[in-house]
């Protein structure tokens, strides 16, 4: 390439919580000079929304008949990743109990689910030097043609264990309890459930560092960028 320019490469990385997801894709992207989006905080902002807003979580009716109203911006900075709705920055209150309580229920309805991969998709597309997106359903329905897809998976008890160790005075039997019910609800989803595309490297972070997990990911990512 002329000026040594890298190539823009778009890479997908899925898999459950706790499994290292955010902190390897921010420290990736920043390594690398890529952008950064974090897709659970947006499925967060809209259930944020929602609550706020009184709608009936238990209801998909009335969640899809809202669901084009919020307006949700991210910014893709890995070193300051923002979100805001209606220009209010909810990057504290997305991550209250409440909300992670009713994520995957507003998460399930359709219109949410179209609404919110449209959002990043475009955010893909406009990127120049390129992004690293991590979810769910990245590799599978939102960014089937991704350039390198990555599969983070660990126990779950290593993932309980972590999630405790972010969230504080939580135990660790609760909180694996709530992640396997959570894995469950979402794998289980008819709209573009959690799940391994064919093509995706899977990466079991079990026994790794976050450091070793990092070195793996930027290692494929580079390996991906040479061939291209």
């Amino acid at each position: 390439m002329e000026n040594g320019a890298a190539q823009p490469v778009i890479v997908a990385i899925d898999g459950p919580s706790g499994t290292g997801k955010s902190s390897t894709s921010k420290a990736v992207a920043a390594q690398l000079g890529l952008s950064y989006l974090d897709t659970g905080a947006q499925y967060r902002a809209i259930t944020w929304w929602m609550v706020t807003n009184g709608i009936d979580i238990e209801d998909p009716t009335a969640i899809a008949a809202v669901a084009g109203k919020p307006e949700i911006l991210s910014g893709t900075d890995p070193a300051a990743p923002t979100i805001t709705v209606d220009g209010i920055d909810v990057a504290g209150p997305i991550r209250t109990q409440e909300v992670t309580a009713k994520v995957s229920a507003v998460s399930a309805v359709p219109e949410v689910r179209a609404r919110i991969t449209e959002l990043q998709r475009s955010l893909a597309a406009s990127t120049e030097q390129g992004i690293v997106v991590e979810g769910r359903d990245i590799g599978t329905t939102v960014l089937p043609d991704a350039d390198l897809k990555i599969f983070l998976t660990a126990s779950p008890e290593a993932r309980a264990a972590r999630r405790s160790g972010e969230l504080k005075g939580v135990d660790v039997h609760s909180t694996r309890e709530a992640l396997i019910k959570r894995d469950a609800a979402d794998s289980s989803r008819k709209a573009s459930p959690l799940a391994k595309a064919d093509d995706a490297v899977e990466v079991d972070t079990t026994e790794l560092t976050l450091a070793q997990v990092i070195e793996c990911v930027v290692t494929l990512v580079e390996e991906k960028r040479a061939a291209k």
